[in-house]
């Protein structure tokens, strides 16, 4: 039996475990993020879209990873200074993890089983993003390409359902 999305739990970029439970109620995107990837601008977007929705129950989560050409090479602090003085990145960043093959993080592993992509179940590049609903069920799945800006008509959508 697959667990519940707020079963689960990753430590954060500064070795804190966090469990998902913390977010019960909120509207998640998790994206799995580099910071030397033609895509890493992104970060511009997804800070942005956190600034915007934050009030309402919004909160995106940020994992990154080094598994798509070596995009992730840097340690805990490198990663938080590409993500906090390059971008300020001000939404939780959880510290490296693998998204494909048998040592993908339990988030990723839950994640592609309920939202199949191109690649089934398997994740294509950095910037793969995940949206879940207040209630902790993932509904929708966008390509790393899809700008953040993009996804606010699901965001509101989903806000607007919230209790």
């Amino acid at each position: 039996m697959n667990p519940s999305f707020y079963q689960l739990s990753a430590k954060l970029l500064r070795g804190q475990k966090v469990s998902m439970e913390e977010y019960k109620g909120k509207v998640v995107l998790v994206v799995n993020t580099a910071s030397q990837c033609g895509l890493t601008p992104q970060f511009e977007g997804l800070e942005a879209l956190y600034q915007k929705y934050k009030e309402r129950g919004f909160v995106v989560l940020g994992f990154p990873c080094n598994q798509f050409a070596h995009q992730e090479p840097g340690t805990e602090d490198d990663i938080s200074q590409v993500c906090h003085m390059n971008y300020g990145v001000t939404f939780p960043m959880f510290a490296k993890v693998d998204v494909n093959g048998e040592n993908a993080h339990p988030v990723f592993k839950y994640l592609t089983l309920t939202l199949k992509g191109l690649f089934f179940n398997r994740i294509k590049w950095n910037f793969t993003k995940f949206l879940i609903d207040a209630e902790g069920v993932p509904v929708k799945r966008f390509a790393p390409v899809t700008k953040p800006e993009h996804l606010e008509k699901e965001i509101e959508r989903l806000l607007s359902r919230r209790k």
